[in-house]
């Protein structure tokens, strides 16, 4: 008997092809195909109108080449996406599997309750990355399954940072959400205290502003050549760059349990990180990271919690040792993928 093998539709964002950044979703299609599975991914349209109607599309047209979809949900428009993707699902009578992203969707339930709970109770199963959304969600339907986000961890060479470097990477895109100037005021707070600092950031450019306010600020406080912006990066280039700098910073007011923090800790960086979101759940304060919250921007002075004022040349303000902290350790008995969808 021949086996068949499984027929999969990814539903997401897959923009990497357009310089954004790469979802989970790209990397999962990629490694369920080397596995034999068929699978169908929508979208790859840059423009928001026309990935929505290339999501509809695929989903109606291609019906009969899959016989069973994974669809992510974000908050905001995105969330429309994901509704109208599962209406469709459940009026062709194909099961779905909902992944939640996004730190900013627990936020989004409070405000619609109604259209959350609808939606998650259309799907065969849901799953979360983190166990911040896995909680923030399960009012809205209980069974919520954890599945963190892989990390292969033989891609991320570690290096022990024993005479901290006052080199600090930045590496997100350049949004409202992610707050990238706040990167340039710790920048010029750290540069009064160690003047040789030096601050790379890496992302691409998301269109609303953030990065010219960035340049802006940077040209107001006299710091260009302090500051290197040399745009966004290719996925198998974050190792590699992530080794020129010794600090990571994350400056976000919104987030889940950002990738980029688990491989700059892969890498041996320090991390320097706002307390919001997912954020507790994955970094413990002055044992995995040092965590602000998210309104505050003090790098010196008493109580400070940023690495600025105590960071320089043999001077370490993390406790040093690997980074197997539980952020990138595998949840015991946590499903694979292949479980579930």
């Amino acid at each position: 008997m021949i086996e068949v093998p499984p027929r999969l539709l990814i539903v997401g964002n897959f923009l990497s092809r357009h310089g954004l950044g790469r979802a989970v979703g790209e990397d999962l299609s990629e490694r369920l195909h080397a596995r034999g599975w068929q699978v169908i991914t929508t979208s790859h349209q840059r423009s928001r109108a026309l990935r929505l109607a290339d999501m509809l599309t695929t989903v109606l047209a291609r019906r009969k080449q899959y016989r069973l979809a994974l669809v992510d949900v974000y908050s905001g428009a995105a969330f429309l996406w994901a509704e109208m993707v599962a209406f469709l699902l459940k009026g062709l009578r194909k099961p779905f599997v909902l992944a939640l992203h996004g730190g900013n969707l627990p936020h989004f339930a409070q405000k619609s309750p109604g259209r959350v709970s609808r939606l998650l109770r259309l799907a065969h199963a849901v799953v979360a990355p983190s166990a911040y959304l896995q909680e923030h969600l399960r009012p809205y339907r209980q069974d919520i399954l954890l599945i963190p986000n892989p990390l292969e961890i033989e891609r991320y060479p570690f290096r022990l940072r024993r005479d901290l470097q006052p080199s600090l990477v930045w590496l997100r895109a350049f949004h409202a959400i992610y707050r990238p100037a706040m990167a340039v005021e710790v920048l010029r707070r750290v540069k009064e205290r160690v003047p040789e600092v030096h601050l790379t950031m890496y992302g691409p450019d998301k269109g609303d502003g953030s990065l010219q306010e960035v340049r802006r600020t940077a040209r107001r406080y006299g710091l260009e050549c302090a500051l290197s912006l040399p745009g966004g990066v290719a996925k198998d280039e974050v190792p590699r760059v992530l080794q020129q700098g010794d600090i990571f910073l994350n400056t976000t007011n919104v987030d889940n349990t950002p990738v980029s923090i688990m491989e700059a800790m892969a890498c041996g960086l320090c991390v320097a990180s706002t307390r919001v979101g997912g954020i507790p759940y994955l970094l413990q304060h002055e044992q995995d990271a040092l965590l602000v919250p998210p309104r505050r921007c003090r790098c010196h002075g008493g109580g400070s919690s940023a690495p600025s004022a105590r960071a320089g040349p043999g001077r370490t303000p993390f406790p040093q040792r690997p980074p197997q902290s539980r952020s990138l350790r595998l949840v015991g008995g946590a499903p694979a993928v292949g479980e579930v969808v």
